[in-house]
């Protein structure tokens, strides 16, 4: 495999990344919702008018990593913590999205993005990162669990009309 790459995402960048995370999303979840909730939620989060309108948003900051030019993956931050009541730190940052293309997990791809984003939340002088992960993805909690995180409570997530049982896991990043 060529080297990964990362760099912040511009506007044309838009239907690449909504491309991306819809397949990713389908490709790992798709088969748990009703066809009418999945559509919803894609729509929702994956549409390139909702890429657009998170990426013009100055809480959010996507990363993007490439193969050999091409998108392999991304990570989406928010830098308003989206779980203030469960905040152990002071200042706490939200990683909302960190997803590699169809066949690229286990490629590196992911921890570069994760150490890319929270490099940045050191740097911006937040003190915990967050982020939510379905309770079922037992691969996603073993590798945020390799890079310091560890749950911290029971949170939802809603995809159209169904509601997901999450884990929030969290990283000090003192």
């Amino acid at each position: 495999m060529n080297a990964v790459s990362h760099r912040p995402a511009r506007a044309d960048d838009i239907a690449a990344l909504a491309r991306l995370g819809e397949e990713s999303f389908v490709a790992k979840f798709g088969h748990l919702y009703r066809q009418q909730d999945l559509d919803a939620f894609l729509d929702e989060a994956f549409s390139p008018r909702a890429i657009a309108a998170e990426m013009a948003n100055s809480a959010r900051l996507y990363r993007l990593a490439e193969v050999g030019g091409n998108l392999a993956g991304y990570c989406k931050l928010g830098l308003v913590c989206g779980f203030p009541e469960l905040a152990q730190g002071s200042r706490t940052i939200e990683l909302k999205q960190l997803y590699t293309a169809p066949g690229m997990t286990g490629h590196g791809i992911g921890t570069i993005l994760l150490t890319w984003a929270i490099e940045l939340a050191r740097v911006r002088g937040y003190d915990e990162m967050q982020l939510s992960v379905w309770s079922e993805n037992h691969d996603a909690q073993r590798f945020y669990a390799r890079h310091g995180f560890a749950k911290v409570a029971d949170v939802t997530f809603r995809v159209g009309e169904h509601i997901d049982e999450e884990f929030l896991f969290s990283r000090l990043l003192g």
